[in-house]
């Protein structure tokens, strides 16, 4: 089986396969992609395990080695090595063996790439562009160098310069002033106490009605007793 696969896909499928935790092997404090500092992520070379030679190694030592690369290759969240490893572990020996001589290396490296692919989400420019010379240049040593120090110097360029947010100044609230429980209600003006609404004096009531009724009263009866003695007198005169 060939393990070659594309740029394109690759990114395509680091959007499909969520990104790898934090793996127990880890190196010194570095940026993440939300430029925190966490402890980087240390992909381990998977060749300094095979100490054996596999063309005259026994089963045990062949299943003991594929055992070590699957514990590595679950550590470290790989995609395609994993499955790859257990299905000739449930095998045959003669297929453990070929696996490990000639396909072990390329599935491995597919799955630096993916990891590679990964980065590229919601990178910066340095990131990305470090990322995309190494996906041009495939090379196992280059795939390690990058995902366990390069990644992490292109996204410190990256997060250098980004721009130092400004707080923003928030408008003080001025208290607005408490009403007094008291209401103090003016009396009305003399103007505004006349009918439609025009000056004039208050109209006379009580006392002073009767006073001017007394008077008028008594001018009637004058009146009256005066015509009464006015006919009186003509009618003499006539006679």
């Amino acid at each position: 089986m060939r393990w070659k696969i594309s740029a394109g896909a690759l990114v395509a499928l680091a959007f499909l396969i969520p990104a790898a935790p934090a793996a127990a092997h880890t190196g010194s404090p570095a940026p993440n992609g939300a430029c925190q500092t966490v402890e980087r992520k240390v992909y381990k070379d998977i060749r300094e395990l095979v100490t054996i030679d596999l063309d005259t190694a026994t089963t045990t030592q062949l299943r003991l080695l594929a055992n070590q690369i699957l514990a590595v290759a679950n550590t470290e969240a790989l995609t395609i090595l994993p499955g790859a490893i257990q299905e000739r572990l449930d095998g045959t020996s003669d297929d453990l063996r070929a696996f490990l001589k000639t396909n072990l290396q390329g599935a491995w490296s597919t799955d630096l790439r993916v990891a590679i692919a990964q980065t590229l989400v919601n990178a910066g420019p340095n990131v990305d562009a470090a990322a995309q010379k190494v996906l041009r240049e495939p090379s196992i040593d280059a795939y390690l160098a990058y995902l366990n120090d390069g990644l992490y110097a292109a996204r410190a360029k990256d997060c250098a310069s980004q721009p130092t947010p400004t707080p923003t100044s928030r408008p003080t609230s001025t208290p607005s002033a408490t009403p007094s429980a008291t209401t103090t209600v003016a009396p009305p003006s003399a103007e505004s106490a006349s009918p439609g609404g025009e000056g004039g004096g208050l109209p006379v009531t009580g006392a002073d009605t009767a006073t001017v009724a007394g008077i008028g009263g008594a001018l009637l009866l004058l009146g009256g007793a005066g015509y009464v003695i006015g006919r009186r007198r003509r009618s003499r005169f006539v006679a």
